[in-house]
């Protein structure tokens, strides 16, 4: 998967509906951009399976290389969703052996509370380095890079 292309929108979901299938909905989220809406079909990865309902903070990760309606609100197609904690951000990006991202935004300190998972929830025991890693972390320091100690990873491949 491209997953270079994938670009996150964080908001709070605010309502959900059935789609054009029983195995599809649209997700309606305000975010800090306004309202934007993104159909989760069947193959859209929502990580650890969670129930999706409104008042949810997530991040909705959709392909911005794929054509999207010229409509308002924009509807996108969710690729990945996940349930994100408060003041909790999240990353998408290819880290190099070093742990510090492709473009240079933020550097991984492992720390032994991390968990580190596959997409289906297995652990994780070989090397992170040139890995795509979904990051979940609060703080990060002034420095630059950012550095983070993250609270979970997810390893995409």
């Amino acid at each position: 998967m491209a997953y270079r292309d994938y670009k996150p929108e964080i908001g709070t979901v605010v309502n959900i509906t059935r789609g054009n299938d029983c195995c599809s909905q649209m997700m309606t989220l305000r975010t800090a951009n306004g309202i934007a809406n993104f159909m989760v079909m069947s193959d859209t990865w929502v990580i650890d399976s969670r129930q999706l309902r409104p008042g949810l903070r997530v991040a909705a990760f959709y392909d911005a290389s794929l054509p999207v309606p010229l409509i308002f609100p924009p509807q996108y197609r969710a690729q990945i969703v996940t349930i994100l904690g408060r003041d909790e951000q999240i990353m998408l990006n290819e880290f190099d052996r070093n742990l510090t991202a492709r473009d240079n935004s933020l550097q991984l300190n492992i720390a032994a509370s991390t968990e580190i998972e596959t997409l289906n929830g297995q652990r994780v025991n070989c090397s992170l380095g040139n890995q795509v890693l979904l990051v979940y972390y609060t703080a990060t320091t002034r420095s630059i890079p950012p550095q983070t100690t993250p609270r979970r990873i997810v390893v995409l491949g």
